[in-house]
């Protein structure tokens, strides 16, 4: 990257930074307007800035025509216009792409700029037009829209953001305390680093030059076993987790310490005990997206009982589409849809059964099967083509292929993806036992501290301000001493990292 990028990069920080200082909303809304669109224009380019622009004028002034006459023609003219954008940049130019390939246009293709983050902020205009269609309260200025489509956080990769959300936040200065945003941010900021630079990189590029998850689907190897492909599903799975919740990290830590407040984005998705749970919890933005604005009006069209179900598959067929024109990509989506499908039918017949499994022991199968089903599933969204995944989905379903001695993956992978997942599951567990112990026994230690202090018990006193003290540090200053830690691991990690390979893969879903 260059100098310069990093070097406008760091101004419009520090410079957004100080936005929370200026009185005037108006003010404060150019400031990070023009600082947003410095930073899209170095990164995307000028032509992408162009169509960002434009998109953004254009669902502001439709907007406006929604929200006098709120029909269903007026919606499906600005939906029409988003997805003839989305389509063209995103499906039509990479298809044209590939056919000039085979002939002599090749340079008036590659003339044309694929805008990155287009999916994402596209899908928060078309959000606007559907809430102005369901006569929501909103009447965002034209700088205020702007702002909200190109916010330098979250333009290139997401979250997706709400308007209703966004537009409050927009129109105040922060009320937090400086400390505590500084405090919280710069915490999430180092954790996305480290789940990016260090863990995902590992996992993509592996201890050894053919041990991680991209030699495992792209290199040239014999027929995979059964372990092969199902660890090469978790690693990846994870790998995917790890890069993408990183970078929602590092965009929630980035906007935090400006004052803002992003939705979160993934919330311990591999500790769902169903798939309806999961996608709940992964992609939460798209996921609410998809679910609002997809779902729910496919649903109410028809009242027969099996249709829920086919707005289930359809939604998810979309989602996998989103994504990319690729067939992996829409049987990913269609293998999910089922599998929701599946689960409700289940639910169904559960209910119906006479008896019960005791409650520990059906959780726990309820989310291995979870885990397992939903780690199989991303062989459809990794692989190179469906063909691909087709072979690698027989080799799980063939018994024979589970012997040891047909394994093809180097032993330092297995041993790298039962790291990284224990490791998880680990630092949740400890995390949740944390938080159990912060709601449960904070408050009534406080309370008998100064209980203990109004009755003179000097010892009890001392212990509780020791253990509380111990507890602050900890948890709520925590910038002062996990920040350091984090940022140590960082730096020697990459640089082991490094030591392996030539350079660090760009996020995964820069690609979408």
């Amino acid at each position: 990257m260059p100098f310069y990028s990093l070097l406008i990069l760091f101004s419009v920080f520090v410079a957004s930074c100080g936005v929370r200082l200026i009185a005037s909303a108006q003010a404060r809304q150019a400031l990070l307007l023009f600082g947003s669109y410095l930073v899209y224009a170095q990164w995307a380019g000028r032509r992408a800035l162009l169509v960002l622009i434009a998109s953004s004028l254009l669902n502001y002034l439709w907007g406006a025509v929604l929200r006098k006459r709120p029909t269903t023609l007026f919606l499906w003219i600005g939906i029409a216009f988003n997805l003839a954008l989305l389509g063209f940049f995103k499906y039509l130019v990479p298809l044209a792409d590939q056919v000039a390939r085979a002939s002599w246009e090749v340079d008036i293709v590659q003339q044309i700029v694929v805008p990155i983050g287009i999916s994402f902020w596209t899908f928060q205009g078309l959000s606007y037009l559907f809430d102005l269609y369901r006569e929501e309260e909103l009447d965002p200025t034209l700088l205020e829209f702007c702002l909200y489509m190109a916010f330098w956080p979250t333009v290139f990769l997401g979250p997706i953001c709400r308007l209703p959300r966004m537009l409050p936040q927009f129109r105040r200065r922060s009320t937090s305390p400086i400390s505590d945003d500084i405090s919280a941010g710069a915490v999430r900021i180092v954790q996305g680093l480290f789940m990016k630079l260090v863990l995902a990189q590992l996992l993509s590029s592996g201890l050894t030059p053919e041990g991680g998850v991209a030699a495992g689907f792209d290199g040239v190897a014999p027929a995979r076993s059964g372990l092969d492909v199902w660890t090469l599903a978790i690693g990846y799975g994870f790998e995917l987790f790890l890069d993408f919740a990183g970078y929602s990290n590092i965009v929630i830590g980035a906007a935090r310490l400006l004052g803002f407040r992003l939705e979160e984005n993934f919330d311990r998705p591999y500790l769902s005990t169903t798939p309806s749970i999961f996608w709940t919890r992964w992609h939460m933005s798209l996921s609410f997206w998809i679910r609002d604005y997809v779902f729910l009006p496919i649903a109410v069209v028809r009242r027969d009982p099996w249709w829920p179900y086919a707005a289930l598959v359809i939604s998810m067929i979309i989602f996998g589409f989103w994504h990319g024109a690729n067939l992996t990509y829409i049987a990913w989506g269609l293998y999910n849809g089922l599998l929701l499908v599946a689960h409700r039918l289940g639910q169904k017949v559960k209910r119906r059964m006479p008896f019960k499994l005791p409650s520990p022991l059906g959780a726990v199968l309820s989310w291995g099967a979870t885990f397992l089903l939903i780690s199989l599933g991303y062989i459809f969204f990794r692989a190179n083509d469906l063909g691909q995944a087709l072979r690698l989905l027989r080799a799980v379903v063939a018994p024979r292929s589970y012997a040891f001695r047909y394994a093809t993956l180097p032993h330092d992978y297995y041993l790298l993806v039962g790291l990284v997942v224990v490791g998880y599951f680990i630092y949740v567990g400890v995390a949740q036992l944390l938080a159990l112990w912060r709601t449960r026994y904070r408050e009534s230690l406080r309370d008998r501290a100064r209980s203990s202090s109004t009755q003179g018990a000097g010892a009890w006193v001392h212990l509780s301000r020791a253990v509380l003290g111990t507890e602050r540090i900890l948890e709520e200053q925590k910038w002062w001493w996990l920040t350091p830690v984090l940022a140590s691991l960082l730096m020697m990690t990459t640089l082991s990292v490094f030591g392996q390979s030539s350079s660090i893969a760009p996020f995964i879903y820069a690609l979408f």
